[in-house]
C-alpha cells in the first residue's frame, strides 16, 4: 500500500486536514512513528515533537502490560492487571525505576537538549506507523491525557479491522486509513519498512524545530491585500516550493477566505504541489450588502484584478493559474474566464451556480469541472442546464449522497481529490514543451 513511511505520512497528512484549524500539537511515536508524523505536521503546519513512552511489563512476563510511563513524571498504572498479577509495589518501582532511565535517555537524544512542547489545553494528534496490538498507541495516549491534553486523535496509515475499538476510551478520535484482512504486522502495509535510526529521529526532529511553525518547505505570506479601485481585498497566499501553478479561490455567498471547506481544498492541492490564494471579493463593509455579494458582474472584476495581480507578484508570475469556484463564487470565477484578457488554464466549480454567469457561460475557454452532490437536486439541474451552453472542454462530476455543503462523510475528500486531479492535469498541458 505504501513505498515506505514519508509516503504513508504524507497520505495520512491529507486525511487529517480537517483538524489543522484547531492548531494541533503533532506528537510522534519513536522510532518509526515519527517519519510518518513529520509528514502529517508538515502537511498541517503543526508543530512536531515525540511522544516518548515506556510500556511497565509485567516482571515475569514482559511483554503484558501492566502500565505506562511518560516524561513530566507521568505513570499509568493498569490495576486490574497488578491484581491478576500479583506484582507488589516495589516490583512496580523496580521496573519503572529501569524504564525511566531509558525514556530519559531517548528524550535527550532525540530532541538534542530541546524541552518538550506543552500539551496543556491543546488538541494532540499522536501518530505511529501501525498499530499492531494497540497497547503502545493506548499507553500512548493516557500518557498524553495525563500531561494536559485537551483532545487526542490517534492516527495511524494501517491497523486492524477493530483498531478504534481497541483504543476507544482512550483517544477521542481513531483514524487508520487502512485495514487490510487479513492483517498479520505492520510491515505488509510497506514495501521499504527498514528500522528507523535514532539519527533518523533526531534530523526529523531538528529539521521541524528550525522550521518556524506554518512555513515548512512552502514560501507564504499568509496575508496579502489586492487592491482594486478604492476597495483593498484581504487575501490568503500559499506557494510550496516548485509549485506547479496557483489556483484563485473564490468563494460563495456568506463565506470568506477563512472557510473551512476551501482551506481544507487549498491543503490538498498544497499537498500536491500546488499554490493557493483564497481571496475575500468583497470589503468586510461590502459583505453585508446583499446586493453586492449576488453583483457577479463585480465578483467576477475583482478576481480578474487578483488574477493580473498573481501574474505580476514575484512569487506567481511565472505560474499557470486556474480558479476555484463555490456557490456563486463559481459564477464569478466562470465569468471571469470569459473575460478576454483573462488566460487561466482551467475552472474547478464545487457546488456552484454556473447559471448565474448567465451569458459569459458560452465565452469560456478554459476547461471546465462541475462537482455537484447527488443529494444536491436542484442545483444539479442547473448545473446540466449550463454545461449544456458552454463550448469548452466540460466534465461534470456527481458526488453520491453529498448535500450542497459537502458535508457528509467522505464528501469534501472527493472534491479535493476530482479538483486535484483535474488542476493537475491542465496546469501541465500549460506547460510549454520541453519544460
Amino acid at each position: 500500500m505504501y513505498a515506505d513511511r514519508s509516503q504513508a505520512g504524507r497520505r495520512l497528512g491529507e486525511s487529517l486536514q480537517q483538524l489543522a484549524g484547531s492548531h494541533p500539537i503533532v506528537l510522534g511515536l519513536p522510532r518509526g512513528g515519527v517519519p510518518v508524523a513529520f509528514e502529517v505536521a508538515s502537511a498541517l503546519h503543526a508543530p512536531l515533537d515525540v511522544l516518548v513512552v515506556r510500556k511497565l511489563g509485567v516482571p515475569y512476563q514482559p511483554e503484558l502490560a501492566m502500565g505506562a510511563i511518560g516524561e513530566g513524571g507521568v505513570r499509568v498504572v493498569e490495576d486490574a492487571v497488578v491484581r491478576m498479577t500479583g506484582v507488589s509495589p516495589a516490583e512496580i518501582e523496580e521496573v519503572e525505576r529501569r524504564e525511566r532511565a531509558e525514556l530519559e535517555r531517548r528524550s535527550l537524544r532525540f530532541r538534542g537538549g530541546r524541552a518538550a512542547m506543552s500539551l496543556t489545553g491543546r488538541t494532540v494528534i499522536i501518530v505511529d506507523d501501525g498499530i499492531a496490538t494497540g497497547s503502545t498507541a493506548r499507553a500512548a495516549c493516557r500518557v498524553a491525557r495525563a500531561l494536559g491534553a485537551a483532545r487526542i486523535v490517534l492516527a495511524a496509515p494501517v491497523g486492524p479491522d477493530d483498531a478504534a475499538a481497541r483504543i476507544a476510551g482512550d483517544a477521542d478520535e481513531v483514524v487508520c486509513l487502512e485495514q487490510p484482512e487479513p492483517y498479520f504486522a505492520v510491515g505488509q502495509a510497506y514495501r521499504d519498512f527498514t528500522q528507523t535510526t535514532d539519527q533518523e529521529v533526531v534530523e526529523l526532529l531538528a529539521r521541524a524545530a528550525a522550521a518556524p511553525s506554518g512555513t515548512w518547505s512552502t514560501t507564504s505570506d499568509p496575508e496579502v491585500l489586492i487592491r482594486s479601485g478604492s476597495a483593498e481585498l484581504a487575501a490568503s497566499l500559499t506557494v510550496p516550493t516548485d509549485a506547479v501553478g496557483l489556483v484563485l479561490f473564490a468563494h460563495g455567498s456568506g463565506s470568506s477566505r477563512h472557510s473551512p471547506r476551501n482551506r481544507y481544498v487549498a491543503a490538498v492541492l498544497k499537498s500536491r504541489g500546488m499554490a493557493t490564494l483564497l481571496l475575500d471579493l468583497l470589503t468586510g463593509y461590502e459583505e453585508h450588502d446583499r446586493r453586492l455579494v449576488f453583483d457577479i458582474d463585480l465578483l467576477a472584476e475583482r478576481l480578474g484584478v487578483a488574477t493580473r495581480w498573481a501574474r505580476e507578484y514575484h512569487a506567481t508570475a511565472s505560474l499557470p493559474l486556474a480558479y476555484f469556484g463555490a456557490s456563486t463564487g463559481a459564477a464569478a470565477a466562470l465569468t471571469a474566464a470569459a473575460m478576454p484578457a483573462v488566460e487561466i488554464s482551467s475552472v474547478v466549480s464545487r457546488g456552484g451556480r454556473p447559471d448565474l454567469a448567465a451569458d459569459s457561460l458560452g465565452g469560456v475557454r478554459a476547461p471546465t469541472l462541475l462537482i455537484v452532490g447527488g443529494a444536491d437536486t436542484e442545483v444539479l439541474d442547473l448545473n446540466r442546464m449550463a454545461r449544456s451552453r458552454m463550448h469548452c472542454p466540460t466534465r461534470l462530476e456527481i458526488v453520491p449522497g453529498a448535500t450542497h455543503l459537502f458535508e457528509e462523510p467522505g464528501a469534501l475528500e472527493a472534491v479535493a481529490g476530482l479538483a486535484a486531479d483535474w488542476f493537475a492535469e491542465h496546469f501541465l498541458a500549460s506547460q510549454p514543451a520541453g519544460a
